[in-house]
């Protein structure tokens, strides 16, 4: 999360940015700030209408990252995070000696910690608080790691195979069916199968080296997992030789791991985001030849194919309400607008009254553009700065995590907005990427008029205004786990609608719920509405 300072700064850098351009490009100074006294700036809201859509299953394989556990949102429901990754070989066509036998194998992928609140302690060791981790600390749950049957191909065969093949969110009952045998993480220690819990600890391995010194070796917190010896030797050490020689034979007879897991009693679990990419199963065994015993490794990367199977339950019943699609207002709006990430829902824009009697020239009829918009084009409005502000219904939301970030995108075309494409970066958080287009949560308190999510659509209005011939497209706002990823990803039903949504939102298992436009006048929480202003300045 960004600090305080770092928005006190962007005022600044904005003054800075327009200054240089009023110096070196004075036909782009119309659409900035004027200081002549040629021209005068107001500023205006706009009208808006914002609606909940629901979000059916959708595509969530091959994602950056991946939730795994299970997280009770209070304000929506439970989620309950399963994953599948294919294996493969880090050492292509490994030869073993008859007398290999295997003494571990372990499993490890590393969790997110925060950089920031890591403490070195005196003795050497460190203390870390993971990050990306929702739901109460060291919540204990079942985690079962089964060998795969299912075969994930890399192509589509009902798209001729030219289109890569696409997995669900809501296909775990198909990988469920198709795990084999017993798990694999059968040891006799608790906390990495029937009590599995996230670990902030960090792991500690002491060796002996060659000169008979101790040495101590630390490394951060992640999943680690020893998983069971017998299946290992069998599948990998005693492999026939066809199915190691590459990843594409050897995908197709280790068919990969399936994660499941399950609440203990009544307990509630939580949930950590985890890039799997960067796991591994590493072998160890030892060959003696000639009585010479020699201790080797050999290790399988967690790369290849990956779904993310998500479930929902226990869905809140105000959510279930504002997102049927019977109670849904997409005429006069929504009052609050529920984001959520996976198989969850979004809202969907429209800028301007739809009011439409005449064209560019009052003269016209009716244009099917908006009025407001027909307006500021005959007038030739220049428009120095547009914005959409989204404040947190932090009643609604209660004690559930917020997303630190949403996004703002052109649903009608599925594609990123004009002012996506600003490159400002933070090379210290990338997910701070973008901060002028803008949708990080600003927190504040209620009595300096709550929190709120800000995007600048600045270019956007003002090609818009500039050119007659430019679409005032509806918008799509999501949740968002990575700003920097702009893909699309399909929904399961292809004659539904939406048929696309973002990538990003699929990969973010939490949900925000903002104020809509259609809050009555006297209602408390009438001036946390949606809002739509636009400052512009009018040539005399």
């Amino acid at each position: 999360m960004l600090k305080n300072s770092f928005f006190k700064t962007i005022p600044f850098l904005l003054f800075i940015v327009l200054f240089n351009s009023c110096d070196k490009e004075f036909n782009v100074v119309g659409e900035d700030i004027i200081g002549d006294n040629s021209f005068d700036i107001q500023k205006r809201e706009y009208p808006v209408v914002a609606y909940n859509q629901k979000l059916g299953p959708i595509q969530s394989n091959n994602l950056e990252v991946n939730p795994l556990g299970i997280y009770n949102n209070p304000s929506f429901g439970t989620t309950n995070a399963n994953f599948v990754t294919q294996v493969t070989l880090a050492t292509l066509d490994p030869a073993f000696d008859a007398s290999a036998t295997i003494k571990k194998v372990v499993l490890t992928i590393p969790y997110f910690y925060d950089k920031n609140k890591t403490v070195v302690n005196p003795d050497g060791s460190s203390t870390y608080v993971l990050d990306s981790i929702y739901g109460p600390d060291k919540a204990k749950m079942k985690l079962s790691v089964y060998e795969s049957g299912y075969f994930m191909r890399d192509l589509d065969p009902e798209e001729q195979f030219s289109q890569p093949q696409k997995y669900y969110n809501n296909q775990y009952s198909d990988f469920n069916q198709l795990k084999i045998g017993v798990p694999l993480n059968d040891g006799s220690n608790t906390a990495e199968n029937t009590e599995f819990f996230f670990d902030p600890a960090e792991h500690v391995a002491k060796t002996t080296n060659s000169n008979g010194t101790e040495v101590t070796t630390r490394t951060p917190p992640g999943m680690e997992l020893s998983l069971n010896k017998d299946f290992f030797l069998n599948k990998i050490i005693k492999s026939p030789a066809g199915p190691l020689i590459d990843n594409n034979a050897f995908k197709n007879y280790f068919r990969g791991l399936f994660f499941n897991i399950e609440t203990i009693g009544g307990n509630p679990g939580n949930m950590a985001m985890l890039n799997f990419k960067y796991g591994k199963i590493t072998i160890t065994y030892s060959e003696t030849i000639n009585s010479v015993t020699t201790d080797k490794t050999l290790v399988l990367n967690l790369s290849g194919n990956t779904v993310s199977l998500l479930d929902q339950s226990n869905i809140n019943i105000n959510y279930a309400n504002a997102t049927d699609p019977a109670s849904i207002n997409s005429d006069k709006g929504d009052a609050n607008l529920y984001l959520k990430g996976g198989e969850g829902s979004m809202s969907i824009l429209k800028l301007f009254d739809p009011t439409d009697n005449h064209g560019l020239e009052l003269s016209d009829g009716p244009n099917k553009v908006p009025d407001e918009l027909d307006d500021m084009r005959r007038n030739k409005y220049l428009i120095n700065e547009a914005s959409l502000v989204f404040h947190l219904n932090s009643g609604a939301m209660g004690t559930s995590y917020v997303p630190q970030r949403i996004y703002l995108y052109d649903f009608t075309n599925n594609q990123v907005l004009i002012d996506y494409r600003e490159t400002t970066a933070v090379v210290s958080n990338t997910k701070n990427n973008k901060y002028i287009f803008g949708g990080i949560l600003t927190k504040k308190s209620d009595v300096e008029g709550g929190s709120y999510y800000k995007f600048r659509i600045t270019n956007h209005i003002r090609n818009l205004v500039k050119y007659a011939d430019s679409t005032n497209v509806n918008l799509g706002l999501v949740v968002t786990e990575d700003i920097n990823k702009s893909s699309f990803y399909a929904l399961r039903d292809k004659t539904g609608f939406p048929l696309k949504a973002p990538m990003a939102s699929v990969m973010n298992p939490l949900g925000t719920i903002v104020f809509g436009n259609n809050i009555p006048t006297d209602d408390k929480d009438y001036n946390k509405r949606l809002k739509f202003e636009i400052y512009y300045t009018k040539p005399n």
